[in-house]
C-alpha cells in the first residue's frame, strides 16, 4: 500500500465504484478532492448552485440506477443541496452527497459554517456519516454505494473534514460495491397466478425505482399474456409504453376519473415497485388503509415498505428486475375474461390523453402538445419540475420508452432545468426537452449557464403565465377573488437565453410554436422557447374564472 491523501482515496474509491461524472459547486472545504480530480478521468460538472447540482446527481441516479454523485461545501452549500437531497429521498433515487466539513479540532465550537450533519440530515437521507479517519475511506465510500442502492434506494450523506482530506495514510485499495437483488419465491409467483385466475377486475400499478429496460420489456410481455390493464404511478410513466393496448393511464395528480373508479372497484390490485403514496393514491382514497377492499399484491424491494401503509394479502419482497424475470413462467390457462375491459380502459386513456385544441388567449397548449407528439423522437428525454404547466406534459405526452422521463414525484419546483442539463450530459446523442413554468424555471434558472459552459443543447419550453399557477388555482378555489402572494414579475426569458449565449424564442401565438421549436433545435445551442400563456388557461379543462365562479356558488 502507498501513502495517499484522503482526497486521493476519495477519488480512487469513486473510480473503483464505476463513477464517470460528478456534479459540484467548489468549496475550500474539499480542495484536496478537487486536486485529486485533476488527475482523474471522472468528468466534473461545475454548477452554479448546490440545489441544482444535487438535482443533477438525482437525475443521473434516476436514469441509470447507479448513485448520482454530488460534492458541495459546508454550511450554506450543504443546506442549499437539501432541495435535491429531498427529491432523491422521496423518489427512492440512489445518490451520494459528499460535504466538506470543518477541520476536526474545531468541532463543536460552532466554527465557520459548521453543521452537525448526522443530526441535521437524518430526515433527508438513508444514512449520514462523517469520515474522521482517512484510512476508513474505502470502507465508508463503498458502504455508501451499497446503502444508496439496496432495498428502497435513496441518498446517502458523507461529511469530509477538511484536514482529514489532507492526511497522508496507508489504506486498502477500494473495491466496487455489489448490488443486492431480492427475488420472489416460486410459491409467491404461483399464488399470484392463482389470484389472477380467480380475478374479475384486476389492475396493475407500477412505479418506484430499480427497474431497467429488460424488466420493463418482461413486465410488458406478462401484461400482454394476461391482457392485464397497467397504470403507471405518478411521474413513473416511462415504465410502460403508452400506446400499448394494455396501458390504462397515469395514476397521479389529476387522474382520469374513469381510471380512478376502475382502481376503487378492482377486485385485485398488483402494485409493483412503488409505495402508492399520497399523490398516486389520490390522497389515500383509492385503496383503504390499512386493509384494502381489493385483494392487494404488493411487490417492493424493501421489506420495510410491505405493510407499512397498506396491509397486502400477498406481500412479495423483490426488486422489479427479479420480479419481472420471474413472471416469465406465469401464463393464463385461457384468454382472460377481462380482455374487453382492458381494451375499454385503453380507449378511455386515449381519449383522456388527446389534448383540447382551443383555450383562453392567443396561445393554446393543446396544439403545441400535439405538434410535439408528432415531432419528438421516441427516445427523447423529457424533464420537468412542479406546477400546473406540468399537467400538459404528464397528461398529453405519450411516453414510449424506458429512461425518457426525469421528474420529481416529490413535487419539487426547479428540478426540470438541472435535470435536463444532467440528462443531456449523460445522453448527448438524444434530444432533451425541459418543461418549466416561469416560477419553476427561476428556482434553478442559473443552471442554464451550466448548459452553456458544457455546450449541452437542451431545449426548454418555458410556459410563462406570470403567476405561481398551482397556488393561484388553489387560492381561487379556497378564497375566491382574494389574490395574495401569487403574482410574478419576470424577465424576458428569450433575452435571458441570448444573454447567456444561448438561443431564445418568444411565442405569442399558437401557430408560431412549430417554427420556433425547429429554429431552437437547429441552433445547436441551449435554448429557451418562452410560451406566453394566458393565466386564465390554468388547466386543460377549467379556467381561473371557472374555478372562482364555482367556489363562489
Amino acid at each position: 500500500m502507498q501513502n495517499k491523501t484522503g482526497g486521493q482515496l476519495i477519488v480512487e474509491a469513486l473510480e473503483a465504484n464505476g463513477v464517470k461524472r460528478i456534479a459540484c459547486v467548489p468549496g475550500e472545504s474539499y480542495l484536496a478532492v478537487l486536486d485529486a480530480l485533476h488527475d482523474s478521468k471522472i468528468d466534473v460538472m461545475v454548477c452554479r448552485q448546490e440545489g441544482g447540482a444535487a438535482m443533477m446527481a438525482d437525475c443521473w441516479g434516476r436514469l441509470t440506477g447507479e448513485p448520482g454523485i454530488c460534492f458541495v461545501t459546508r454550511g450554506p452549500g450543504a443546506t442549499n443541496a437539501t432541495a435535491g437531497l429531498h427529491v432523491a429521498r422521496q423518489d427512492s433515487v440512489p445518490m451520494i452527497l459528499f460535504i466538506g466539513q470543518v477541520q476536526r479540532d474545531a468541532r463543536e465550537r460552532e466554527a465557520f459554517q459548521e453543521v452537525e450533519y448526522r443530526r441535521a440530515f437524518t430526515e433527508f437521507a438513508k444514512w449520514v456519516a462523517e469520515i474522521d479517519d482517512a484510512r476508513r475511506i474505502p470502507e465508508m465510500v463503498t458502504r455508501a454505494f451499497a446503502v444508496a442502492t439496496s432495498g428502497r434506494p435513496g441518498p446517502v450523506v458523507l461529511a469530509l473534514p477538511e484536514d482529514m482530506l489532507t492526511d497522508l495514510v496507508e489504506a486498502p485499495v477500494a473495491k466496487p460495491y455489489m448490488p443486492v437483488p431480492s427475488h420472489p419465491a416460486a410459491s409467491q409467483i404461483a399464488e399470484l397466478g392463482a389470484l389472477l385466475e380467480k380475478a374479475e377486475r384486476p389492475i396493475a400499478i407500477i412505479g418506484g425505482t430499480r427497474w431497467n429496460s429488460e424488466a420493463v420489456d418482461e413486465f410488458t410481455a406478462f401484461a400482454e399474456r394476461w391482457h392485464l390493464p397497467v397504470g403507471c404511478s405518478f411521474r413513473r410513466q416511462m415504465l410502460f409504453d403508452h400506446l400499448n393496448p394494455m396501458y390504462a393511464g397515469d395514476v397521479g395528480i389529476g387522474i382520469n376519473p374513469k381510471l380512478a373508479d376502475e382502481i376503487r372497484n378492482a377486485d385485485l390490485v398488483l402494485m409493483v415497485g412503488g409505495r402508492f403514496s399520497e399523490m398516486p393514491s389520490s390522497s389515500y382514497t383509492l385503496i383503504d388503509i390499512p386493509y384494502p377492499r381489493q385483494t392487494l399484491v404488493h411487490v417492493h424491494s424493501d421489506a420495510g415498505e410491505l405493510g407499512r401503509v397498506y396491509r397486502p394479502d400477498l406481500p412479495i419482497n423483490a426488486d422489479p428486475v427479479s420480479f419481472a424475470k420471474a413472471l416469465a413462467s406465469l401464463a393464463p390457462q385461457s384468454k382472460p375474461r377481462w380482455a374487453e375491459r382492458t381494451a375499454s380502459m385503453h380507449a378511455a386513456y386515449i381519449g383522456w390523453s388527446t389534448p383540447p385544441m382551443t383555450g383562453p388567449g392567443t396561445v393554446a397548449m393543446g396544439p403545441i402538445m400535439q405538434w410535439l407528439e408528432e415531432h419528438l423522437p421516441q427516445d427523447a428525454i423529457l424533464t420537468n419540475g412542479a406546477g400546473n404547466y406540468a399537467t400538459w406534459l404528464h397528461r398529453f405526452h405519450r411516453f414510449r420508452r424506458f429512461a425518457t422521463q426525469a421528474a420529481p414525484a416529490s413535487g419539487s419546483m426547479g428540478y426540470g432545468l438541472p435535470a435536463a442539463v444532467a440528462a443531456k450530459a449523460l445522453h448527448p446523442e438524444r434530444e432533451v426537452v425541459c418543461f418549466a413554468g416561469d416560477g419553476c424555471f427561476m428556482m434553478h434558472g442559473q443552471e442554464f449557464a451550466t448548459a452553456i459552459r458544457y455546450e449541452l443543447p437542451i431545449i426548454t419550453v418555458l410556459v410563462n403565465n406570470g403567476i405561481y399557477g398551482t397556488i393561484r388555482m388553489h387560492q381561487e378555489r379556497e378564497y375566491p377573488g382574494r389574490v395574495s402572494g401569487t403574482g410574478l414579475t419576470n424577465p424576458d426569458f428569450a433575452a435571458f437565453a441570448k444573454a447567456y449565449g444561448g438561443h431564445g424564442e418568444k411565442v405569442t401565438r399558437t401557430e408560431d410554436f412549430a417554427a420556433a421549436y425547429l429554429r431552437a433545435r437547429e441552433s445547436g445551442k441551449p435554448s429557451i422557447i418562452e410560451v406566453m400563456l394566458d393565466p386564465e388557461a390554468i388547466t386543460p379543462a377549467r379556467s381561473l374564472s371557472d374555478i372562482r365562479a364555482a367556489a363562489q356558488k
